[in-house]
């Protein structure tokens, strides 16, 4: 179940970055994107019942989590961070240049 909303929330992301003509707009699409595969991630790594994997006596037969998916999505954060920093600075240019976030008047002026 919680892999179909992870699915949902996705799909809400490429739904904006695929309709919308104003580019903060895409950005957040983008944005809600990439929340959706981190989230993915963070659940292939759950286990019911698992314990963090620290092992110790008497823990040997101990069911864990996957820690991998976990340090994944803390780089993925980061880089996400930085992509989202890039593509403001871009909207922050474009919006000097042409006074707008409309993809369309910006593909109309060409200069």
């Amino acid at each position: 179940m919680l892999f179909f909303l992870s699915f949902v929330v996705f799909l809400v992301g490429l739904y904006c970055v695929m309709t919308r003509k104003n580019l903060l707009k895409i950005v957040m699409g983008i944005v809600i994107m990439e929340y959706a595969v981190n989230f993915f991630l963070v659940l292939l790594g759950y286990r019911m019942g698992g314990v963090a994997p620290i092992v110790t006596k008497g823990m040997e037969n101990a069911k864990f989590v996957d820690p991998l998916p976990q340090a994944m999505v803390l780089t993925a954060i980061v880089i996400s961070i930085a992509t989202l920093a890039f593509l403001v600075a871009i909207c922050v240019r474009i919006y000097q240049k042409y006074n707008t976030f409309d993809i369309t008047e910006i593909r109309k002026l060409k200069g």
